[in-house]
């Protein structure tokens, strides 16, 4: 059996014998940036939020386990397990055969809900058929907890970049990353820009557990003892939720707030919505009538009928810098305002790795 508490005693490379072995959860994500990982949860566990990277290899369908769930609670443990049996039996040979397919270095990793039975009687059929295999201590319950647990116990340096509506925030993340920086980039994980307009161009977003998960995955690859930007956002992204312990972390962050000219956000604003058909545009132009008002709503509607798509983006940045103002408001921590800065996204990323990102400690 394996330490739990020293994941180098896990070493596959050398062995020549298959074996079994349960590792907790931040030891099991090390494993898994080697082996692959194998989910043995329903295809609809899985779609709602899965460790990224893992394979999904249901041992029962959705409806299978509902049958078997529902058994145990009426009719106890023995006549659930014969019921899973029956189920499990005559795909056994396609499980071990997958596997064996999936697996390198003659070895995988085996997870479900809980770490029980699931992953248990998966991790007892590859090792039958030669495989090495660890499964996750707590199964994938404990993995979710594992998240909070870091970001409790870590002392994570964030610095949020803030900044009105079109000033290209994104543009400046982007940038940061490609000097070195360490960017955590939220809308790019959700799938959405973060307005009325943020789903335009963009892929469906995951689920919120899914979004969480993919977060986690980043962290997992930060050093905490450097800086890592962010851009400021609201707690909602589209249809998915900045975990709440991450975002009152970012809420009482140091927030760097810079300018760009209005006339340079309007153009921004066109260059990245206007292409998009018209119907679209009216639509999310629509979702955020009532706080723009009947009267601005109407002339921007009748601005993109028109075509003049700079005078829609004017009329609505109206609206986003208002509500922009009041979300500053809520801020824990003092805002840091570089009036110096109006340029370009680029030239903003110079100047806060100048004057932020330390060569002698990287902060």
């Amino acid at each position: 059996m394996v330490n739990n508490n020293d994941s180098e005693h896990l070493n596959f490379e050398n062995s020549n014998e298959p074996g079994t072995s349960v590792l907790a959860p931040e030891f099991f994500l090390k494993e898994a940036e080697k082996y692959p990982v194998i989910d043995v949860r329903t295809p609809a566990e899985f779609a709602q939020g899965h460790i990224p990277g893992a394979i999904n290899m249901p041992i029962f369908s959705n409806e299978e386990r509902a049958v078997v769930g529902t058994l145990y609670k009426k009719e106890g443990r023995d006549t659930a397990v014969l019921k899973g049996l029956e189920y499990v039996g005559p795909k056994m040979v396609e499980f071990a055969r997958s596997a064996q397919r999936i697996a390198l270095d003659n070895s995988v990793l085996v997870h479900c809900w809980r770490g029980g039975m699931r992953s248990g009687s998966m991790a007892w059929l590859f090792g039958t058929v030669g495989l090495n295999t660890t499964t996750l201590e707590g199964g994938y319950k404990a993995y979710r907890a594992s998240f909070r647990k870091m970001l409790a116990e870590q002392k994570w340096r964030f610095m949020v970049i803030g900044g009105p509506t079109g000033g290209g925030k994104t543009e400046v993340l982007k940038e940061l990353k490609s000097h070195g920086e360490q960017i955590l980039d939220l809308e790019g994980l959700a799938n959405h820009k973060g307005s009325a307009f943020g789903a335009l161009g963009e892929a469906e977003q995951p689920t919120s557990e899914q979004f969480e998960n993919d977060i986690h995955d980043c962290f997992l690859k930060f050093n905490p003892d450097r800086i890592i930007w962010v851009e400021g956002e609201s707690h909602s992204i589209g249809r998915v939720y900045i975990p709440d312990q991450l975002f009152e972390l970012l809420m009482q962050a140091p927030l760097v707030m810079y300018d760009i000219d209005r006339k340079l956000r309007v153009e921004r604003l066109v260059r990245d919505y206007g292409c998009f058909d018209k119907d679209l545009l009216r639509q999310s132009v629509l979702k955020i009538q009532k706080r723009l008002g009947g009267q601005r709503t109407n002339e921007a509607l009748e601005a993109l009928d028109a075509g003049d798509y700079h005078s829609v983006a004017d009329l609505t940045l109206k609206y986003y810098d208002k509500g922009y103002a009041k979300s500053l408001a809520k801020r824990n921590e003092p805002v840091l305002v570089l009036n110096e800065i109006k340029d370009e996204p680029g030239n903003v990323a110079r100047k806060l790795i100048k004057q932020f990102s330390h060569e002698d400690n990287r902060y």
